[in-house]
């Protein structure tokens, strides 16, 4: 865990520890962690790529299909 301000003083060092160690950085406000840096995962560099535990998940209808007469409400 490391501070606000010594965060801005060592970045170029505690992203060589993330880069060469893979390590996890917790950075702390008033000692209360508000952020992380951390390694980058496989699945965060494709935001594209679906993720494993929706691929049962399948769609009836195209969701982008634009909406007929029919499809709105009378009100």
């Amino acid at each position: 865990m490391v501070s606000v301000h010594e965060v801005k003083t060592r970045l170029f060092e505690l992203l060589r520890l993330v880069e060469e160690r893979n390590e996890r950085i917790r950075v702390c406000r008033d000692g209360k962690p508000v952020a992380e840096i951390g390694p980058i995962t496989a699945t965060a560099g494709n935001p594209l790529r679906p993720d494993p535990l929706l691929s049962g998940v399948g769609l009836r209808e195209d969701p982008v299909a634009p909406l007929t007469e029919e499809d709105w409400p009378d009100s």
